[in-house]
């Protein structure tokens, strides 16, 4: 009796559109969602650094006093 292969198959296929966010390669299982350990490497540098942080502008005090406390 033939296995059914099915959902192998798309597995597959879905690996092979992903890509890492790194340097646009195909993915390799180990290191998903990543190439290779280096570009794993690469993003965790880039947390560290802050290099993904969102920048934002300073509010205003409200409350009139000058920074540093009293």
């Amino acid at each position: 009796m033939a296995e059914d292969t099915g959902d192998k198959d798309n597995v597959v296929r879905l690996a092979r559109k992903r890509r890492c966010p790194i340097c646009g390669q195909a993915t390799v299982q180990a290191f998903r969602p990543f190439c290779s350990q280096r570009c794993a490497d690469q993003d965790l540098g880039r947390w560290l650094t802050g290099g993904y942080r969102i920048p934002a502008e300073e509010e205003p005090d409200l409350d009139g006093e000058p920074e540093g406390g009293a």
